[in-house]
């Protein structure tokens, strides 16, 4: 039977330099050839970082030498890989006949990661090769060459072989930053990734993605079955070894797989489009395979309630049409009824769950592109292409505004108007669009009733229908506008089982135009129907219209007759309200402001362009991603003048009831809601509720500006009306010193917060972590704890609460741009704090401090426990 091998003993008689590291670069060991050509002693060396033990250049610590070694050794530990320096010149002491002397020598080494059981790097192996003398070869080369003198054979060799070395060395540099380059795309793809080794399908490399579908767990290192233990009997892990042996690619659609995405939870059934790729050497053998794909489950889950939708409306027709068999002429019309419903039903819910996000892309795009018009006035190609981009956002929001409009869930603001004065004040606008060639005849009835509509959403229908009569008539003819007072009687209801018996305003438009087939006029109403050549009209124009009429509980109907024109007529319902006379509103200068407005939005994107416009237009602008944040903010005592929230919010607490909160902290406040989609949070009966303020995406700058002007003038308005009350003169107070206690771990902002604090009179202590705080808080007293968010160790919000719990009478002033700095986790707040955002100003910080001082007095000294 052999011996066993000593490798110690190989390691230390092998006459190659070796020595070995821990992961914070130092001494473990090193052999006696490493020590000779180092001149050094073992017991010297352990335990000390490698560059304290040979420096280098002790005048200049950061020294080329010294960095291309040390990004060696953080390329081993980061990339667990081996990593090799072809030559790096480096000053190490050296035994000579005049005993041990310091000089530069040159050197070759290579690093070699020894990795533990969890695959982490735990020692760093390097062997080095002393090149000096072929360095000096190359060097008297270059000397040769110089004098013009030929060199020798041997150092020609020698010269090529130095200058092969730094190729290869610049050439692992520059595959270096390829290979760091390829990892950062490999972790930002869109789809999961991973890569498998050998037969057992050992985790190499996994992406966010991928870490993310199967719940962010440890798994580089370990072979599939052992890391994905609840895929076992699914078929995955078969297809694996199939792939691998036989060297042929799977492709799989839409395939089921259950995963546990927590320890111990439950499995999650996720649907996946992938593929498994084998990664063939060049020798024709299977190493790995790469696996890609998408999760597709979100996509699986809405097809199937489409279907499950679609299956319940069948049903529907199903169950009608059975109750109708008695009445042929009844059953027909029901089935149209129903027809109706379902592509109502369809667009309803395609919209709903489109609009919002849809509308919010169009907002970041729409606000970023009139950013960008500020950016480059000017410049005239730039303002072009801008209001290019500008045109096409607009043409989307219309898309989605009028497929709304024929799902009927676009909020509606109804006010009592007058048809007849409404008509007459677009009378311009009319001919501008229509041209010179189209006559524009409008006949008013008199004695015309009022009806309650959303005035610009009618404006809108008939402008559209007004384009679509010019239109047909090929840009010449006749167009007549009509409102006149109409009865719909209950015959007429009997005939159309939409209308509801009762009085109503008409207004009919009709045209000189080549008219309708019936055919086409049984269509007209639908969703993308459309006569006209392509690129010319989108087919929403006619579904908008009828959309919006039925919303407002109306009724519309086409009259045509081919090569005779079309009329269409619509009824709006009769109210018994005065009109209502809309103010003046021109387009004006946008103007800014100084008051403070508190942003809710839970889209980062979104929510980072409007904060840059409203801060562009002059306003202090609060930020929250959800309802339970901005109540937060609220609550804290900052002075807010505006709350601008979207209205489909993510959390605990809805739009609606946040601003009803904020309402009852703070009376004057305005309320502004936005939104793409408004679902039924402010739209009751397809109608904005009383007193909702709304401004629909996307918005352009301008409208943001304007409507927050608007609120804003209104706002002072109403308060400067209230009865002034004499003021109370306040009671003397001593101001006295406060003792600060200041945290903060950014040495400038720390030195310029303590010369601010110290300016207002105040005895400011100034520590850089959270841990040092609770040390002083312990041993000194201190009336006010301030401290930043962020902090080294333990964060700055657990100090406050810590220091709170221990020190009752202590204030707190947190120093944030966040306002989630004041609320936790479970939602509860921290109380008599005061929250200054960054970056704040003398006056700033004096107005909190004033204000932490009134809470705190001279009694709320804090004493050491």
């Amino acid at each position: 039977m052999q011996a066993p091998f000593d490798f110690r003993k190989l390691f230390e008689l092998s006459p190659n330099p070796y020595m070995l590291l821990d992961r914070e670069l130092r001494y473990v060991t090193a052999n006696s050839a490493y020590l000779r050509v180092t001149a050094s002693r073992l017991e010297d060396l352990v335990g000390r970082n490698v560059f304290e033990a040979f420096p280098h250049d002790p005048d200049d610590p950061a020294n080329a030498s010294v960095r291309m070694l040390r990004d060696s050794f953080l390329r081993v530990l980061a990339e667990r890989a081996l990593d090799t320096l072809a030559l790096i010149p480096y000053r190490v002491p050296r035994q000579t006949e005049l005993g041990v002397v310091v000089e530069d020598r040159y050197w070759s080494a290579t690093h070699t990661p020894l990795l533990d059981e969890r695959g982490e790097v735990a020692f760093i192996l390097q062997h080095t090769m002393d090149v000096t003398e072929l360095q000096q070869l190359k060097q008297a080369v270059r000397d040769a060459e110089a004098s013009l003198e030929e060199g020798s054979p041997r150092n020609q060799l020698m010269g090529g072989v130095f200058a092969r070395a730094q190729a290869v060395q610049e050439a692992n540099r520059t595959l270096d930053d390829e290979r760091r380059h390829l990892r950062r795309l490999f972790e930002q793809a869109p789809g999961f990734m991973c890569s498998l080794k050998g037969p057992e399908h050992v985790f190499e490399l996994a992406n966010r993605a991928y870490l993310q579908l199967v719940g962010h767990r440890d798994l580089l290192g370990k072979p599939v079955r052992e890391a994905l233990p609840e895929v076992a009997g699914q078929g995955f892990f078969e297809l694996l070894d199939r792939v691998f042996s036989t060297g042929e690619p799977f492709v799989g659609h839409n395939m089921g797989l259950q995963l546990q995405r927590e320890p111990g939870g439950p499995l999650v059934e996720a649907f996946l489009d992938f593929v498994y790729q084998p990664i063939v050497e060049a020798d024709g053998s299977v190493s790995g395979i790469f696996v890609q794909g998408h999760d597709m489950t979100a996509q699986k889950r809405a097809e199937d309630e489409l279907a499950r939708h679609r299956e319940h409306l069948e049903e529907l027709v199903l169950e009608r049409t059975r109750a109708l068999e008695e009445s042929e002429a009844e059953r027909r019309q029901a089935e149209a009824a129903l027809l109706q419903a379902q592509k109502m039903e369809a667009v309803g819910k395609l919209t709903g769950g489109v609009a919002h996000d849809f509308n919010n892309l169009l907002q970041v795009v729409s606000g970023n592109l009139q950013l960008l018009q500020r950016d480059t006035v000017g410049d005239t190609r730039a303002q072009r292409r801008l209001e290019t981009a500008l045109g096409a956002v607009e043409r989307g929001a219309r898309l989605a505004s009028q497929l709304l409009a024929f799902a009927r869930r676009q909020p509606l603001a109804p006010t009592a108007l007058n048809l007849g004065r409404l008509v007459r004040d677009m009378d311009d606008l009319l001919r501008r669009a229509l041209g010179e060639d189209v006559e524009v005849e409008t006949v008013i009835a008199g004695g015309l009733w009022n009806t309650s509509v959303d005035r610009n959403q009618l404006e809108n229908v008939i402008l559209n229908l007004a384009i679509n009569a010019r239109d047909a008539m090929d840009g010449r003819g006749k167009l007549t506008i009509e409102a006149g007072n109409a009865m719909l009687d209950d015959h007429y209801a009997m005939l159309h089982p939409e209308v509801t018996a009762g009085q109503y305003v008409l207004l009919a438009i009709s045209d000189t135009g080549s008219g309708m087939t019936p055919a086409v006029m049984e269509r007209a109403f639908e969703p993308f129907f459309t006569t006209k050549p392509e690129g010319r009209g989108t087919g929403l124009g006619l579904s908008m219209v009828y959309g919006f009429v039925k919303q407002s509980g109306g009724h519309v109907k086409i009259y045509s007759e081919l090569g005779h024109g079309t009329s269409i007529k619509i009824y709006l319902p009769r109210t018994f309200q005065a009109a209502v006379q809309p103010a003046e509103s021109g387009p004006g200068q946008v103007e800014g402001g100084t008051e403070t407005i508190l942003v809710v939005e839970d889209d980062p994107a979104v929510r980072a362009t409007v904060v840059e416009v409203l801060t562009e237009l002059g306003y202090r602008v609060l930020k929250a991603h959800d309802g339970q944040s901005a109540l937060a903010v609220i609550q804290s005592g900052l002075p807010v003048d505006l709350l601008f929230t979207d209205v489909v919010m993510p959390g605990p607490v809805r739009s609606p009831e946040l601003a009803r909160q904020a309402k009852a902290h703070l009376p004057d406040l305005e309320v502004l809601f936005t939104s793409g989609y408004t679902e039924n949070a402010i739209v009751h009966g397809g109608r904005l509720d009383p007193g909702v303020s709304l401004l629909s995406k996307p918005y352009r700058r301008e409208d943001l500006a304007r409507k927050i002007r608007a609120m804003l003038r209104g706002r002072e308005q109403r308060m400067a009306a209230k009865p002034i009350r004499p003021p109370v003169p306040p009671e003397p107070q001593a101001k006295g010193t406060l003792r600060i206690l200041l945290v903060e771990d950014d040495a400038d902002i720390r030195e310029s917060a303590s010369e601010l604090m110290s300016d207002l009179g105040h005895t400011v202590r100034a520590v850089e972590s959270a841990e040092a705080a609770s040390e002083l808080l312990a041993k000194e007293p201190f009336d006010l704890l301030f401290t930043d968010v962020t902090l080294p160790g333990k964060s700055g919000v657990l100090l406050a609460r810590e220091a709170v719990g221990r020190y009752p009478a202590l204030r707190i002033i947190i120093a944030s741009g966040d306002s989630r700095a004041v609320a936790a986790e479970d939602g509860k707040v921290l109380e008599r704090v005061v929250l200054l955002p960054k970056p704040y100003d003398l006056n700033q910080m004096e107005r909190a401090l004033e204000q932490a001082a009134m809470d705190a007095g001279p009694a709320a000294r804090t004493r050491p426990a």
